[in-house]
């Protein structure tokens, strides 16, 4: 996610859990079925988010229906099929949702009893689930695209229809699910949409089915996907199709109206993707996409192989063509970083977010000449400002919780600009050709799955030949900056009053 600069030049603002927690989380699901307690709702211990996911089962897909009937103001009528794996007994299922109406519920084929308690739709099958089981839990809800008093995104609503934006924990305002980047799955979406609106998804179509004033189109994810990252736009939309490296299929998704108008900007996606496979190694999905939306987000966010993004990004004057390329850069380098390679953890958005701020920068620097900015000038003046941004967001790997009400506050400069400077210090402290190896290895060894900062410091370590604990410790839990290694020169401002 890259929060939208609101005024002329700004700087952009822009999860397995431990084994023992999953347990001691799973124990308070396990209900006497002669006199069962009150449903209660649950988590798996996020540091951030600890009501976010659910323990006791693995999620392998979902199977998601939505039928829109034109009016953006209005429920939409759903379908959520989640096929699962148990992990531990259960005589209870805790789903994340909230924000819709649940018309019914049934568990492998069976009717089962449910209730909805704080955002958790609780189940309760008509016999307990032992650990290895399969079950599949069919839900038929409403998905609420209007905002209500704990609804702070899911649906967004735009000029001509709808679109999603997910992040960071507000997928379960759309559909039920297990809400964290910690349980990955395959998507299919089916979407009817009245004649005249276009249907989009993350993944590849499988088709279209034409009805007497509608269309259904179904798309699939070829790979895992984090339930913060799934796209769903409808509207009068044009699909606008190219070719990037190796035949990669490329998906554009515009307003009709500004198709050509917005060509400038989508004809350049192929070559910025073959910039970053020559940085990080082959583009790791089966298509990709810039999904382009009418309406006031406040940020572009990075969903799996269609990256959204506000039209005033590229109609607004006053941003530079370099600039608003090194934005286009950042939520592609994120189907990398925070997409096929998703933090374990919401304390792991560092790796996310300052990995696409670093190629963001590392862009604007190669491809902008002397009308960018040079990458190290910004990390010098993002050192100057760390100090500050770790007294108010706490330190890269170890960030402060999100303000009540605000939960993409999360999303401050320390995991944007903060975080990048981590990794330029790294680069600093083990020399380029060590670093880019590293950074082609970490894509390759946890593509498609979870990743934690543990594990980016241990194969850190592995690629310098060296151990590194020290030096993350300091950089990624620090109070304060560490100095950076190659500038003795740089300094930062005294503190006020000094």
């Amino acid at each position: 996610m890259l929060l939208t600069p609101r005024v002329k030049a700004a700087r952009p603002k822009t999860l397995r859990i431990a084994a023992a927690l999953l347990a001691a989380a799973t124990s308070a699901t396990l209900l006497a079925a002669s006199a069962p307690s009150p449903a209660t709702p649950l988590g798996i211990g996020d540091r951030l988010f600890p009501h976010l996911g659910n323990p006791g089962y693995d999620v392998a897909s979902y199977d998601i229906s939505f039928a829109y009937h034109g009016d953006n103001k209005k429920p939409l009528d759903a379908v959520t099929v989640i096929d699962a794996r148990v992990t531990s007994p259960l005589e209870r299922v805790n789903l994340d949702f909230a924000h819709g109406k649940v018309r019914s519920v049934a568990v492998n084929g069976a009717p089962a009893r449910f209730d909805s308690t704080g955002e958790d739709l609780v189940v309760t099958p008509q016999r307990p689930l032992g650990q290895g089981d399969r079950m599949r839990i069919t839900v038929r809800h409403t998905s609420d695209p209007t905002p209500g008093k704990n609804a702070e995104g899911g649906w967004v609503r735009t000029d001509d229809g709808l679109a999603m934006a997910n992040q960071a924990d507000v997928g379960h305002l759309v559909f039920p699910c297990n809400d964290h980047p910690a349980d990955k799955a395959r998507f299919t979406f089916r979407v009817t949409a009245p004649k005249g609106l276009t249907a989009v998804a993350n993944g590849l179509p499988l088709g279209q089915t034409r009805n007497a004033g509608s269309t259904t189109w179904a798309y699939r994810s070829h790979h895992p996907m984090a339930t913060e990252l799934a796209q769903v736009s409808i509207g009068r939309s044009s699909v606008v199709h190219r070719s990037g490296p190796h035949g990669l299929p490329v998906r554009d998704v515009v307003p009709t109206k500004d198709r050509q108008k917005m060509e400038r900007w989508l004809k350049k996606t192929p070559d910025q993707i073959g910039w970053m496979e020559e940085k990080v190694g082959r583009y790791p999905f089966e298509t990709y996409g810039v999904l382009i939306a009418g309406a006031q987000t406040g940020f572009e966010l990075e969903t799996q192989t269609l990256s959204l993004f506000e039209r005033d990004l590229f109609t607004r004057p006053g941003f530079p063509e370099w600039y608003v390329d090194s934005i286009m850069v950042h939520e592609l380098a994120h189907q990398w970083f925070g997409d096929s390679v998703s933090p374990r953890s919401w304390s792991d958005l560092w790796l996310n977010e300052g990995h696409a701020t670093w190629y963001e920068a590392l862009f604007a620097e190669e491809k902008s000449g002397k009308s960018g900015k040079s990458l190290k000038k910004r990390m010098r003046e993002a050192y100057r400002q760390s100090d500050v941004w770790r007294a108010a967001g706490g330190p890269p790997a170890a960030p402060k919780k999100p303000a009540p009400g605000q939960k993409i506050s999360i999303f401050r400069p320390v995991v944007y600009d903060g975080s990048a400077l981590v990794l330029y210090a790294l680069r600093q402290e083990i020399g380029r050709d060590a670093f880019d190896r590293l950074e082609r290895e970490w894509v390759r060894t946890y593509q498609d799955g979870n990743a934690a900062t543990a594990d980016f410091v241990r194969l850190a370590s592995e690629t310098a030949g060296r151990d590194l604990g020290g030096f993350f410790e300091a950089w990624l839990y620090g109070a304060k900056t560490p100095p950076m290694p190659g500038h003795p020169d740089w300094r930062k401002p005294a503190p006020a009053g000094k």
